[in-house]
Formats: C-alpha cells, structure tokens, sequence
C-alpha cells in the first residue's frame, strides 16, 4: 500500500470516528427530550395549591376626601353633609347641616387588602372609590379612615393623598375633556396596619389545590412523598392533602413549605371546551377527544335587494313623481360535504372542522351538535 492508499485509509477511519461520535451524541440528546418531555408540561405546586389560611383578608370603611376642586358632591347629597357634620362635632367645631357646602368634599368607600404575615406597623395600599356624586377625586386628601374585616374588628387605618392618575378640563362654554377614570383613586402605602391578622403552623398543615381533581391530588402526595422519602402527605379529597412535618424540620416549617412550593407535578385537568358567543372565542383544552362521527356542514344564504323604479309624470300634467320599490331575493345554498371523522385527538378534530372551512360562528353550533350527539367527549363551558 502506498503513502497515498495509507492516507485514504486513515481518513476513511477518521470519518466513520467522527461519524459513530454524531450519532451516539444525537442518541443522547434525543433521549433527553423525549425522557425530559412531560416536565415541560409540569406545574410548580405553589402555582397549583396553596396552603390552608394563607390568603389576603378584604377590608373595608368609609370616609371623607377634602381639599376638591369644587368637583365634589353635590348639596343634595345628604350623607355627605351628615358625615361632615359629625365629623366637625367630634372634632369640637359646631356647625349645623343647613351651614355646610360639600362642594369641595366627597363620601368614599376604602378597601384594602391584608396579607396574614403583615405585622402590625406595616404599610398596604388603600383603594379610594365615591359612592357620591363627586365628579373627580383629583387632588383631595382621605381623612383618617378605620377599615375593617368580616369580623367587624379594625386592622387598618386609611390616610393621605389620594392619587387618581387622570384629569379633567372643563371649558367656558361647558366643553369638557376627561383622561382616565377619575372617580376612582389609589393611595400607595396609605393604609397602616394596627391588628395583624393570626396565623400559625401546626405540625400538620393542610395543602389545598385551587383546581379540585381527585388525580392531581393524589399525584401532589405522591410526589411529595417520593421526594421527602416518607409518607408525610395524604390526600383527603379531591381539593386537600395534609401535610405532616417531617422530624429533619422541625422547627424548620418554612424551610418545609419552600421546599415543598419547588416541587413540579404533571396537573391533571378535565376536558372542557371554552365558549365565548359574544365574541366568537372558542377554546378547546388538550384532552378533547372525538367518538367516531359524520359531520356534514352547509350554508344557506338569502339576498335581498331593493331597486326604486322612478315614474316621472308627462310635461304639463298634472301627475307626481312616483317611487316604485321593486325587490329581488335570491338565495344560495353553499356546497356541503358529508365528513367522516375517527380520530380520538385533538388533532383530528381540528383537522377535519378545517376541511368542512367552518367559522368560529359554525363551530360554536357543531360543537353544540357533536355534544348533543353524545361524539364530543368533554365539557362545554359558556363564558
């Protein structure tokens, strides 16, 4: 063998080297996408659950907003006027309700929401809105406003600048322009928390799924079993697993629940078919399947024109001109086709409505249909 055979040689080992290398690597890859696919499609339990009493607390209160533009309530509101007065009593200024203009003065509802782990001393931005009939809310000042929760205790005290975010301008011949809505404002931090709402963690705590489906509870424990290496959750129905703290944490029960927040789990949903027939939005979910159906799909269309026929009179008579509506209708039946559909996917579904060129309009009514039918293996839901 010569220089050049012994160098073809080793070239062609050097390829087929660098060939066998490609292929064992794109083994490897394809099975990291095919093995790592389903947790594309898993959740985070801390976007799925949450935990038993962890939630926001709705306040509420009612108050004054001062310091308007004259875009306050009107004279005639008489709970503006009585909220003013008693407010000026308590304060030592006695005035009578026939003495008081409100112009400058709007009756409010504040709300606010507290989280359980705000401490008493902490701030919570405040919603300021007028149940009056104050034109803006701009520029005014909420005066100290108690807000309470459903328990009629006081959590929040409301107080400052109310911010609206908009403007009115009123012109000298009663031309007006509005940006934005201004009967509504926010007071950012306004709110200070007096009573914090009590929350403490047990030793067992109860882990509740803001979607109830018996399935995806019982893979939630399972789950948090296999990764605590214990049998520390059970599912007691459909929307709730307890949880036990397991004696590597104790003490440690916010470590736990992070620990348990990072978990991802496969959800499990129910097939269902979202419907919006004002705007024409159809939405159809993953597990949608189709029994074995024939769909046949037409369209019927009637036009209808109006032609005036004018009949003028002869010169120097004494006729009037005349319209003549005359009218033609028509009517077009569209070419229809009778489509057999087998398929068990979601793909198939779509691809067959596809053929048929059915509208969002035309879908809503043969979804309805293969429903009826007893074809459409899920839930349709109108919103």
């Amino acid at each position: 063998m010569n220089y050049k055979d012994k160098g073809f040689v080793d070239f062609f080992d050097f390829s087929s080297f660098i060939g066998d290398y490609l292929l064992k690597i794109s083994l490897i890859l394809l099975s990291i996408i095919f093995f790592s696919t389903p947790l594309l499609y898993a959740s985070r339990i801390k976007d799925i659950a949450s935990f038993e009493g962890v939630r926001d607390n709705h306040l509420i209160g009612y108050g004054l907003v001062v310091g308007l533009d004259g875009t306050g309530d009107k004279s005639g509101t008489e709970f503006t006027i009585q909220s003013l007065v008693n407010m000026l009593n308590r304060l030592g200024v006695k005035v009578s309700s026939g003495d008081v203009k409100v112009k400058n003065v709007a009756a409010v509802i504040v709300t606010s929401e507290l989280s359980p782990f705000k401490n008493a001393g902490s701030r919570v931005d405040v919603v300021v809105s007028s149940i009056g009939d104050a034109k803006s809310l701009q520029g005014g000042t909420l005066l100290f406003t108690p807000l309470k929760g459903a328990d009629g205790n006081i959590y929040v005290v409301a107080q400052g600048s109310v911010s609206v975010g908009g403007g009115f301008l009123a012109g000298a011949e009663g031309t007006s322009v509005q940006k934005n809505h201004l009967t509504v404002g926010r007071i950012p931090n306004g709110g200070l928390v007096e009573k914090e709402v009590p929350l403490r963690f047990e030793n067992n705590i109860m882990l509740v799924l803001k979607q109830i489906d018996f399935t995806t509870s019982s893979k939630v424990a399972k789950k948090i079993n296999a990764v605590f290496g214990g049998e520390i959750a059970f599912p007691v129905d459909g929307s709730r697993i307890r949880l036990s703290l397991p004696e590597t944490f104790n003490g440690r029960s916010v470590d736990f629940l992070s620990n348990v927040e990072k978990i991802r789990v496969s959800v499990d949903t129910i097939s269902k078919v979202v419907i919006n027939e004002r705007t024409g939005t159809i939405i159809i979910g993953e597990n949608v399947s189709i029994l074995p159906v024939a769909i046949s799909h037409g369209s019927l269309s009637v036009e209808i024109t109006t032609r005036r026929q004018i009949s003028q009179p002869l010169p120097f008579s004494s006729g009037k001109t005349v319209v003549q509506p005359e009218a033609d209708v028509s009517v077009n039946e569209g070419k229809s086709r009778l489509l057999m559909v087998e398929g068990a996917t979601l793909g198939e579904l779509i691809r067959a409505l596809n053929a048929l060129g059915v509208t969002p309009r035309d879908l809503i009514a043969l979804l309805q249909a293969m429903k009826a039918a007893g074809a459409l293996q899920a839930e349709i839901e109108f919103i």
